[in-house]
C-alpha cells in the first residue's frame, strides 16, 4: 500500500445508480478502508448533509463515516468563509446547504443579503427565484454550488440541476455566478487538502467528463473514467481533455492488477 495515495470519488454512477449499488462498489470501498487509503465521496448534490449521505450508503451496505463526504455544499460554504467571514446569504436550497453555511459562520437572511446561493432543490418557487433576481440587481453576489444543467433521476430519467436554476437568474440580471462545486478547483483543491495527498498523487474517479474528469484534469490529479454513469465510450472523441484511464466499472478496480497499474501511475484503457 502507497500511504501517500488518496482517492476522490464521485458518486452517483459510480458507486450507485439511482438506489442500486454499482456492483464492487462495496468491496472497493472497504478495500481502500483495510488498506488505509484516505479517500472522500465527492458529491455535486447540495440537497443533503453528510449524516444523511451517510446513512444512504449505509442502507446500500457501504460502512463509511461523515468525515468520507465532501459536497458542493461544504466546498462552497467555505469558499464564502475565507472570502467573507461572518457574511450573509439568501438561500434556494435545502438541508445540506443551510447546514453547510450554518456551520461556517453564515447567517441566513431575506433581506440585503452578501451573497445569493443556489443549490439544488424540489420545492423551489418563482417567487424565490424573483426575489432572488431582485437581491442580484441590488448588489448581492451570485453563487452557484454547481452548474449541473440536470441531474439523474431513480426511474432512468433526468431532473433540472442547479444550472438550470441558476440560469434564469443569469439571464434576467445580466450576472455570472460564480459555483465552488466540480470542476471548479475551489472544491478540488479543499479536497484534496482534506486527504492531505500531493496533487500528483491524488486520484479522481468519477463518470462525468464534463465535471469529474475535467475538474481532476485542470487540478493535475491522475483520473479515472468509469463506463457505467453519463458519459459513453463514443462521447469520448467530442472532447478535448481525456481521462488517464478508462474502466467499465468500479468492479476493475477489485482486480489487483488494474487496481495496482491505476496506484503506480500506468495507463489502463479497458476494451
Amino acid at each position: 500500500m502507497k500511504k501517500d495515495i488518496g482517492f476522490l470519488i464521485d458518486m452517483d454512477g459510480v458507486i450507485y445508480r439511482g438506489g442500486e449499488l454499482i456492483p464492487g462498489a462495496k468491496e472497493f470501498i472497504q478495500k481502500l478502508i483495510r488498506e488505509n487509503y484516505p479517500f472522500l465521496f465527492l458529491t455535486n448534490n447540495s440537497q443533503r448533509n453528510c449524516r444523511d449521505v451517510v446513512a444512504k450508503l449505509h442502507r446500500m451496505g457501504i460502512d463509511v463515516q461523515e468525515k468520507h463526504i465532501f459536497t458542493c455544499a461544504i466546498a462552497t460554504a467555505r469558499y464564502l468563509a475565507s472570502q467573507k467571514p461572518g457574511g450573509t446569504a439568501y438561500v434556494i436550497g435545502e438541508g445540506g446547504l443551510l447546514t453547510a453555511l450554518h456551520q461556517n459562520g453564515y447567517s441566513i437572511v431575506d433581506d440585503e443579503p452578501d451573497y445569493v446561493v443556489i443549490g439544488e432543490g424540489r420545492t423551489i418557487m418563482l417567487e424565490s427565484v424573483d426575489k432572488a433576481i431582485n437581491m442580484v440587481m441590488n448588489g448581492s453576489k451570485l453563487i452557484a454550488t454547481n452548474l449541473d444543467p440536470y441531474c439523474p433521476s431513480s426511474n432512468n430519467s433526468i431532473r433540472s440541476g442547479c444550472g438550470a436554476f441558476v440560469s434564469m437568474i443569469e439571464l434576467a440580471t445580466g450576472k455570472k455566478a460564480f459555483s465552488a462545486g466540480k470542476p471548479s478547483p475551489v472544491m478540488m483543491r479543499i479536497a484534496k487538502a482534506e486527504l492531505e495527498t500531493r496533487t500528483a498523487n491524488t486520484i479522481m474517479i468519477g463518470d462525468t467528463m464534463e465535471t469529474d474528469i475535467l475538474g481532476g484534469v485542470q487540478m493535475g490529479f491522475r483520473t479515472v473514467l468509469t463506463l457505467t454513469g453519463s458519459t459513453k465510450r463514443a462521447e469520448l472523441p467530442e472532447f478535448a481533455y481525456g481521462p488517464d484511464h478508462i474502466i467499465d466499472s468500479i468492479n476493475d478496480l477489485m482486480n489487483p492488477e488494474i487496481f495496482d497499474r491505476i496506484v503506480d501511475g500506468e495507463m489502463v484503457l479497458s476494451q
